[in-house]
């Protein structure tokens, strides 16, 4: 699904993965756990090798077997000490005040701290996801975090978009990495089944943007979305022409074809270099110019398309859009949305909805 050369298989498993995580806290007690059997042998072992200075007072001949030796080294380690067998000659006892001590102050920090760390940060994990899931909502998933998905990411938050409201759905590890270094929620998975896009919110969710490299993965997630999300927004890309049918079928909204727009690109690059040039301004966000949808004002109401400071391109009026010269939209109305191309730097005269307090035209129509 990602569309990095080389990447890992998907996996069928799903789990949340929030930005900045720690290390596995199972790791770590599995770790610390082989550290404190290496004291505990350590321990055996050089109180069996020094026997002779320990007596046991049970047993007649006061000597000390190995399983006596494992047996002084638990009680020991862990301060429950019952007596029986103890250091009498000054070699055991320096050997047990100088290292028997430390080991034993070692393993008990060790069992204790390791257990205090899983339960918090077990504990705190939990709490992260179970707080992101509640303030989860109205947000976007994307499906894929490659090239097409790290772009699309990329001009939602050029546009305002918080990253805290966006997931990305991806089975590739290097996907889990690269998203968590953008500062992205990622649930890792395959987006065909209905599980993993479950954890992703997609039920809630108000866009969705799919953009694995198979086609065939792009339709199966577009419909287990669409179950899932009859009122989502879902944009699809597809490599073929021929698919996309099949794709708005399946339930996108938008579907684009990222071969043949390359491949139309190119060719208008290659018949008129300025015009290509244009084109490439209008699709990069931030220099020259760029296509921008906004709101219409109340001042503009009842004005044709052409009369305005924007270069309006097209009007949506009812869910349509329509050419700015279709007669349909010869007069702008009340609940209208412009499709504009204006300065890529935010002017007075080209204002994003509501960054400089104009009255909106649908602001009382709700």
């Amino acid at each position: 699904m990602h569309d990095h050369p080389g990447s890992s298989a998907a996996s069928n498993s799903a789990r949340v993965a929030l930005p900045d995580p720690v290390r596995s806290p199972w790791w770590e007690l599995g770790r610390r756990l082989l550290a404190a059997m290496a004291i505990l042998f350590g321990t055996v072992l050089l109180v069996y090798l020094d026997r002779g200075g320990y007596v046991d007072g049970n047993d007649p001949d006061n000597s000390v077997s190995f399983i006596d030796s494992i047996y002084y080294t638990t009680v020991t380690l862990s301060t429950t000490g019952y007596g029986d067998i103890a250091p009498y000659t000054d070699r055991a006892r320096l050997i047990n005040a100088f290292v028997i001590t430390p080991a034993r102050i070692a393993f008990l920090v060790l069992l204790i701290g390791t257990t205090l760390e899983v339960l918090a940060s077990q504990g705190r994990e939990m709490f992260r996801v179970a707080r992101w899931r509640k303030n989860m909502g109205a947000h976007v998933v994307v499906v894929g975090y490659g090239t097409k998905g790290r772009s699309a990411v990329e001009t939602l938050v050029n546009n305002g978009h918080d990253r805290e409201a966006i997931v990305i759905v991806d089975p590739s590890q290097l996907a889990l990495e690269e998203a968590h270094s953008d500062g992205l929620a990622v649930v890792t998975g395959d987006a065909t089944r209905r599980e993993v896009l479950r954890r992703a919110g997609v039920q809630t969710a108000t866009q969705v943007i799919i953009t694995t490299d198979r086609d065939d993965t792009n339709v199966l997630s577009t419909l287990t979305v669409r179950q899932l999300n009859p009122d989502a927004w879902i944009v699809a890309a597809v490599r073929e022409q021929e698919n996309v049918p099949l794709m708005r079928q399946s339930g996108a909204n938008s579907v684009i074809t990222s071969s043949d727009a390359v491949g139309r690109l190119l060719g208008l690059s290659s018949m008129s270099p300025m015009l290509g040039s244009v084109m490439e301004d209008l699709l990069t966000y931030g220099e020259g110019l760029e296509v921008a949808e906004r709101d219409l004002l109340v001042s503009e109401v009842g004005k044709p398309p052409q009369s305005l400071p924007d270069q309006v391109i097209a009007v949506v009026r009812d869910e349509k859009v329509y050419r700015y010269f279709d007669p349909v939209v010869t007069l702008l109305a009340r609940g209208d949305r412009l499709i504009v191309v204006r300065p890529a730097k935010e002017l007075p005269w080209a204002p994003r909805p509501g960054t400089h307090g104009e009255d909106r035209a649908d602001d009382d129509l709700d």
